[in-house]
């Protein structure tokens, strides 16, 4: 099983840079499509800027339109060269319009999409909102790469975050792809209970196991931290193993979704 279809979505950030090289890795291992994705939202921050004249209004917005596609000319000769150097098969998509549902939208048509986490300190001003709405709406698989630090390839050491819900077992279902070529792979179980209702008599023993018959090797750990909230117990696993990528489900609210999306 791989993933033959990848979407990244770009811009003319130094993050974009590290969401093309990890997407491009992905690509080349999976021997997939890669689509590159900007969208111009000039409308948007219009919007957010507050009160002027029509006439003022719009000629500011020609202006930041006419600078966004030129921006966007550069990104593209930047994603083309990167196809024709690594040998990958894939297109270059500009849409014009609002971010986060045209970013959704295109998410439907691909089996990974690739974003990046939103800068607290700059970046695009709808840059969560694009991120939370491929999350929830676009109904596929969504990869996040952190706004800070070098990614160039992903997926080797891989840490699940395991409670036997919904969630958890649509995230572990749709990274299949990635584990089966991971070199290590880790369920981990916060404060697990024993039972038929969840976990089963013994937690992570049955999930290990399918798992395993997709040629997985998984190793399983539970830990017990009761007043700890899971979200923040799972990054410092994470850290602490030296894990390239968490498989998480997405929870509506949650302190793992705050710290993502920001």
């Amino acid at each position: 099983m791989r993933f033959k279809d990848i979407l990244v979505t770009l811009d003319p950030s130094e993050q974009s840079a590290t969401r093309l090289t990890l997407a491009a890795d992905l690509a080349r291992r999976h021997d997939a499509h890669l689509t590159g994705l900007l969208v111009v939202d000039v409308m948007t921050p219009m919007l957010m800027a507050g009160d002027g004249g029509a006439a003022v209004l719009g000629d500011l917005l020609a202006q930041m339109r006419e600078d966004a596609l030129a921006a966007a000319a550069t990104v593209e000769t930047v994603f083309r060269e990167t196809l024709r150097r690594q040998g990958l098969a894939g297109e270059w998509r500009l849409v014009e319009g609002f971010g986060p549902g045209q970013v959704a939208m295109q998410a439907r048509y691909a089996d990974l999409t690739i974003l990046g986490q939103p800068d607290p300190d700059g970046g695009q001003a709808d840059a969560a909102a694009m991120l939370e709405q491929a999350i929830f709406a676009s109904g596929r698989p969504v990869l996040v790469v952190p706004y800070a630090g070098q990614f160039g390839s992903i997926g080797h050491k891989v840490l699940v975050g395991w409670n036997a819900g919904r969630e958890a077992a649509r995230a572990l279902n749709d990274a299949l792809p990635i584990l089966a070529q991971a070199e290590s792979v880790t369920v981990f179980a916060i404060n697990p209970a024993a039972g038929e209702a969840a976990h089963g008599e013994e937690p992570g023993a049955d999930i290990a196991l399918h798992l395993a018959r997709h040629g997985v090797t998984v190793a399983v750990e539970r830990t017990e931290a009761r007043g700890i909230e899971p979200g923040a117990i799972l990054l410092n696993q994470a850290a602490d193993t030296m894990a390239d990528l968490l498989v998480v489900g997405a929870y509506g609210h949650s302190r793992l979704r705050e710290m993502v999306l920001g």
